[in-house]
């Protein structure tokens, strides 16, 4: 619980799991007064996390945390959440009016009905950003956005916790978690593979530093793309090259390239990324008038070709 000393209407706080999540967003909130009363720390990496960020935090069991804490904030593997909650329901270690907040993004509040039926105030709070587990994380969390779901009776909670520590909370329905989360995944994890593929090709063509080749062309892309996905255009019309262009030949030349390059590297996965964003960037450029309907069936019809 929170010491005597301590601001009006500050928490004691318990982590479960300091990961690169849960260390950060505890380091945040202790910075805004709040009293980080405990945390469990499995491995090495995360005790000297909570050293590093959380020093002076006791490490405890995750029930000897919860019995101590007014704000649980559970920060483990998305796999484990489920078992977790239910685990602690079965110790007896939940408590009326304590808040329990977890920050998978796949998941709603609902996860946390066994900490619910026993009184706790259910929240889920995401961070739309990628966490190094360092201090850098923590200038990062300013403006970031976070996806907040809760009971409608107690999301101003969640929302207040989000603009104490300099994030934009932004209302997700328990409906919606899942496609919200599968966006970001989609978006952040298969941007890595992207530029993963293209430095490979860009090594084996010769280019020496193939990042510093690609950031230039890649910063201007995705720029206007995030401008154009936040305004009324088609975040398409951010689109260039051959597909954009209608250019089927283009497109022929790169398949046997990149075929040829994938032979010599086991590398069939860039020929499958290559047509598969090649045809949706065709069906969406189409769509938006980009192309015209015969431009884009020579485009389907060049990228259904097998590819030896």
């Amino acid at each position: 619980m929170t010491s005597p000393g301590a601001k009006p209407g500050r928490l004691g706080i318990g982590i479960i799991g300091a990961g690169r999540v849960g260390a950060v967003l505890g380091s945040a909130l202790r910075a805004t007064g709040h009293a980080v009363v405990g945390a469990t720390a499995i491995s090495q990496e995360s005790r000297d996390r909570v050293d590093a960020l959380l020093p002076g935090v006791p490490i405890a069991t995750p029930q000897d945390v919860v019995e101590r804490s007014e704000l649980v904030l559970l920060t483990v593997p998305d796999d484990a959440l489920e078992s977790v909650v239910q685990g602690l329901a079965d110790l007896g270690a939940w408590q009326p009016g304590q808040i329990v907040v977890h920050t998978s993004g796949a998941y709603g509040a609902r996860i946390l009905d066994p900490a619910r039926e026993r009184g706790a105030i259910p929240v889920a709070i995401h961070p739309a950003m990628t966490f190094t587990g360092t201090s850098l994380d923590l200038s990062r969390l300013e403006g970031a956005t976070f996806a907040v779901t809760a009971p409608s009776p107690v999301l101003p909670i969640g929302q207040a916790l989000v603009v104490e520590i300099g994030g934009e909370p932004v209302v997700v329905d328990e409906s919606a978690r899942g496609l919200y989360h599968a966006a970001l995944a989609h978006g952040a994890n298969h941007l890595v593979v992207l530029v993963a593929q293209a430095a490979d090709m860009l090594a084996q063509a010769g280019i020496s530093h193939p990042g510093h080749t690609l950031a230039p062309l890649l910063y201007a892309a995705l720029d206007g793309a995030l401008r154009h996905a936040d305004g009324t255009a088609d975040p398409i019309a951010a689109l260039t090259g051959p597909v954009a262009r209608g250019d089927s030949g283009t497109v022929a030349k790169h398949l046997e390239t990149i075929a040829e390059y994938a032979a010599q590297d086991n590398a069939v996965d860039v020929v499958e990324s290559y047509a598969h964003l090649s045809r949706s960037a065709t069906v969406r450029s189409l769509r938006s008038g980009r192309l015209s309907e015969q431009q884009a069936q020579n485009l389907l019809d060049t990228l259904k070709k097998p590819q030896s």
